[in-house]
């Protein structure tokens, strides 16, 4: 039986349980919780200090996570993904992917697969996501195929690449760079590639020719010809046509094709859908339907889907109302709309486009929209259909603060794309070989992307996120703690008895499958940050080599699979495939189990565990 820490390291491990609710829960910012755990521990510490051996762990140790060489790769490699989008370096490959799609669809398809998943092992997968996914759409519309079957299998793609060098996901570097604070070997940027090619492989053919088998059609693709359906709010003024006529009178004008919610008249107060009820200037009628068919019924009605206090403030909202250009905005974690509204946020005059209906995200919690859209709280998943100029999309889109599936515009693409493509392989070149620590030639790549011209200072500073440092810095500061005060070895002993009576092989597969479970409803940042203490802890209670237990944490943590909010990219095609919360688990579930049992199998062979 494994002895309990002492009172501060059970309070590490009671924070640390805690941290983890904090992690799921959708309703507070990720960022904020992380800020909460922080401080926590920092005010604990410094009011209760704790020693051993003599030696006082000094509380400040806890922000060094702000400093760390991870944190600063991660967030020099963020920027120089951006510089790729920016510069649309990557839009060639889409276009040449999408005429291969037209030749051999079913080749195609694997290609696509493939490509995204070596692209992954260097670069950040939401920039490949966002390149792909109105490339994927248009595919599926023009070969007559559902986009749900083509999306996921994508996105899921790009995380299993991900796993295959220390720079593929921001939670390779950190586990890597822990496990070398804590005294291992550092890994080298290909040392784990092998396996994942191996096991990768299997998981690249089952999302190729199982996995769209497994998804259900769903309807609500991103695209003008095949759009979701939105709720919108008709605002009836004095020159409306439908002023002053009863409610059937007034749904006549549209052939009687619009579909009414409700009537609202007023603060708070909604009138009974009566036939002679009568349709005054002020009245809203909340409907629901696609946006072609909105903007219809709002010209027979002679209504607006925009409430004109909405968007005061806007220089020309008489321009941008009468411009036709619609487009789809996904509310992303970290985006501009995400957990505000459009009127907290000043979205009309941020941006000079008009809100004109939402689309809510399905998942397990997610209620349907009622009252007016400028006031509904938005969540991740969430889209918004907009309306202005293509200039304010074109400038909202290369802003980086939200994510535009318009399916009008392109990603730019300038003389400035080769440059960001030079720099970004002379990074990876100079950390494969040795010539520079992967922390310095990405660093210097960000330098030579301003140098020439393909970033900003702006960019720059959009396309760091307060989300993911926060996390990262709360998780080092757990991982510290949890370390020092014997939290770590408490778990590890636990976890050890546990499986006392199972071969090594078989424990480094049970560490492995609680890091793939763990992944899937908290931050994979934080399963990899808390499980690498705690599997070299693992490690030296059986007495074995700590290094396949680190790739047992690093592959677990990759495996987001099973849940829409795994994973950043899992956000993006839940809303573009139309999915909804069971299709992950009807196809992430399956690839999990074959990347466990895939790495089960593999690793052990390698370490001769």
């Amino acid at each position: 039986m494994a002895s309990l820490p002492g009172a501060h390291g059970v309070f590490v491990l009671l924070l640390t349980i805690v941290a983890l609710y904090l992690f799921t829960r959708d309703k507070l910012p990720l960022e904020a919780s992380a800020l909460t755990i922080l401080v926590i521990l920092l005010v604990v510490f410094e009011v209760f200090p704790y020693e051993t051996g003599g030696v006082r762990l000094v509380p400040t140790s806890f922000l060094s996570g702000f400093g760390h060489e991870a944190l600063i790769t991660i967030c020099a490699l963020m920027i120089i993904g951006t510089g790729l989008e920016v510069t649309g370096a990557l839009q060639p490959l889409a276009a040449s992917l999408a005429k291969a799609w037209t030749a051999k669809p079913r080749l195609a398809s694997l290609a696509t697969l493939a490509i995204s998943g070596v692209l992954s092992a260097f670069l950040n997968n939401t920039p490949i996501v966002v390149m792909l996914l109105p490339m994927l759409v248009g595919v599926a519309l023009r070969n007559k195929l559902a986009p749900s079957s083509l999306l996921m299998p994508v996105g899921f793609a790009t995380l299993v690449g991900g796993m295959a060098t220390t720079i593929g996901t921001s939670t390779n570097l950190l586990v890597v760079a822990i496990a070398a604070d804590l005294g291992i070997e550092p890994f080298g940027m290909f040392d784990f590639t092998f396996p994942v090619v191996l096991v990768g492989s299997v998981g690249v053919l089952y999302l190729w020719l199982v996995a769209p088998r497994l998804l259900p059609e769903r309807e609500q693709p991103l695209s003008d010809r095949a759009p979701r359906v939105f709720n919108a709010m008709l605002h009836i003024n004095d020159t409306s046509k439908a002023c002053g006529l009863s409610f059937a009178e007034c749904l006549s004008l549209t052939s009687n094709e619009m579909r009414v919610d409700r009537i609202e008249r007023g603060e708070g107060l909604s009138v009974t859908k009566l036939p002679s009820v009568t349709i005054g200037a002020g009245d809203r009628l909340a409907v629901r339907d696609t946006p072609e068919r909105l903007k219809e019924f709002e010209k027979e009605l002679g209504a607006k889907l925009y409430s004109e206090t909405g968007i005061e403030g806007i220089g020309d909202a008489r321009a941008a109302a009468e411009q036709q250009f619609l487009a789809e905005i996904v509310v992303t974690r970290g985006s501009l709309l995400h957990r505000g509204t459009l009127t907290s946020t000043r979205f009309a005059q941020r941006t000079g486009l008009i809100p004109l209906a939402m689309h809510r995200a399905r998942g397990p919690d997610m209620e349907e929209i009622s009252g007016n859209i400028e006031t509904i709280r938005l969540r991740a998943g969430d889209v918004v259909l907009v309306q202005g100029t293509r200039v304010q999309l074109e400038s909202l889109k290369g802003s980086g603060t939200a994510l535009v599936l318009d399916g009008t515009t392109d990603l730019p693409t300038t003389h400035r794309a080769n440059r960001a493509l030079a720099i970004m392989a002379l990074v990876v070149l100079a950390a494969a070989l040795g010539v520079l620590p992967i922390s310095i030639s990405a660093l210097s790549g960000v330098g030579a992307m301003l140098a020439t011209r393909c970033l900003s200072w702006q960019d720059i500073a959009k396309s760091l996120s307060a989300q993911v440092v926060m996390i990262i810095v709360a998780s080092l500061a757990l991982g510290i703690a949890l370390t020092e005060t014997g939290g770590a070895l408490f778990i590890a002993q636990s976890f050890v008895n546990a499986v006392s009576i199972l071969p090594t092989n078989f424990v480094l597969s049970a560490l492995m499958l609680v890091m793939a479970v763990l992944t899937n409803v908290v931050s994979n940042t934080a399963a990899g940050v808390i499980g690498t203490p705690i599997a070299i802890q693992v490690a030296r209670e059986l007495g074995v080599d700590p290094e396949p237990f680190i790739l047992a944490v690093i592959f677990g943590a990759n495996m987001s699979y099973a849940t829409p909010f795994g994973y950043q990219t899992n956000l993006l095609i839940l809303s573009a495939g139309g999915y909804k919360f069971t299709d992950f688990l009807r196809a992430g579930v399956p690839l999990t189990v074959i990347m466990w049992l895939g790495f089960s199998i593999v690793l052990p062979w390698m370490y001769g565990l």
